[in-house]
């Protein structure tokens, strides 16, 4: 039941105004990308957004700080204007200058930063919901239970599941980080599939976000790797002439830059073709309108119920994405915390 909402709370949100207007790629890539307002809904034709602000810095005239309604519906304020035709810089905001049409330095509060800075302050109450109890309580004389304990499973789970065996000895090290990670992942996955506001914000299926968690476990490898990382690193335990060419040393160099590049591509990748699935689905509501009322009545039904599957189906996605991300992370920073043989039979 609460998935079939989800999915027709969904089918409020289309950006349709009639079928003949139906736009496939504007339906898609409108509810992916990002945004400078916060769509809501569409009613009898009229879009209802969120405005947001606008932050931008003209290499003439310095700092400019409006809302983004000033540009809505192709309007231009101040010289700037949301470009739609050029493909380099659609959707962008571009200022009209005497050398031409350029683009400012922006640093505007679009829809994904919006959603990013909104999920992790639900990811900061609900840590903080979780140490309550512990304040109150013994946790050596008392188990904690409802969401404590949830979230203590959760914890426990990563860590000693997944934190501790990749790292080994010095797993304690970095599980902050990881058990950060995690969460982080978790909680913009779950609320990226809820259709309505403040849900929805396709954060993690954001290349840029992804990029920056790829860069903090490339910096936790290489920055904290010991020497015996590095030794396997530029002169790895092979013949001599395949050191000495180097081949194998270039190999283990691009590995270096090859598995953040994995890291980022995996979840962004992931994420994304989940949303687009499942806008698709819904999309052929919209598609089969012309095909007549019988038609289009039976093809909903289907697409709301493999809507519905889908949405369920993201949970799961929601979680191995999380769990994938945490567990390539300590393996990664495994690898750089090896020690020698000698040492681990002592």
């Amino acid at each position: 039941m609460i998935a079939a909402l989800l999915i027709s709370l969904l089918l409020l949100q289309a950006p349709v105004e009639s079928p003949s207007a139906f736009d496939m790629d504007e339906y898609l890539y409108g509810h992916v990308m990002d945004a400078y307002d916060w769509h809501i809904t569409t009613i009898n034709g009229k879009h209802i957004s969120i405005p947001l602000p606008v932050i931008v810095r003209s290499k003439t005239t310095g700092w400019h700080v409006f809302s983004s309604a000033k540009l809505a519906h192709g309007h231009e304020y101040e010289g700037f204007f949301i470009h739609h035709d050029a493909e380099s810089h659609k959707d962008r905001i571009m200022e009209h200058t005497s050398a031409g049409d350029v683009r400012p330095l922006d640093i505007s509060i679009t829809k994904n930063v919006a959603g990013l800075m909104f999920n992790s302050l639900v990811l900061v109450l609900l840590v903080l919901l979780g140490v309550r109890w512990y304040r109150k309580h013994d946790a050596r004389e008392e188990a904690p239970g409802g969401f404590s304990g949830l979230l203590e499973m959760l914890v426990m789970m990563v860590e000693n599941d997944i934190i501790k065996p990749c790292i080994g000895r010095d797993y304690k090290r970095y599980s902050p980080y990881l058990l950060t990670a995690f969460f982080f992942i978790f909680v913009n996955n779950l609320l990226g599939i809820v259709p309505f506001f403040p849900g929805g914000a396709n954060i993690t299926g954001n290349i840029a976000v992804t990029f920056m968690m790829a860069m903090f476990t490339f910096l936790a490898v290489n920055l904290f790797g010991n020497k015996h990382y590095y030794k396997d690193i530029f002169w790895p335990d092979v013949p001599v002439f395949l050191k000495a060419i180097p081949l194998m040393p270039l190999i283990e160099i691009i590995g270096v830059f090859t598995k953040p590049f994995s890291l980022m591509v995996r979840l962004f990748a992931n994420i994304l073709a989940g949303h687009m699935m499942i806008l698709g689905v819904v999309s052929v509501v919209f598609l089969t309108a012309e095909l007549g009322a019988a038609m289009n009545s039976g093809l909903s039904v289907i697409a709301v119920l493999f809507g519905v599957f889908m949405d369920i189906l993201e949970l799961l996605v929601a979680f191995l994405q999380a769990y994938i991300f945490t567990m390539l992370s300590s393996v990664f920073i495994g690898l750089s915390r090896q020690h020698p043989e000698q040492e681990k039979a002592e």
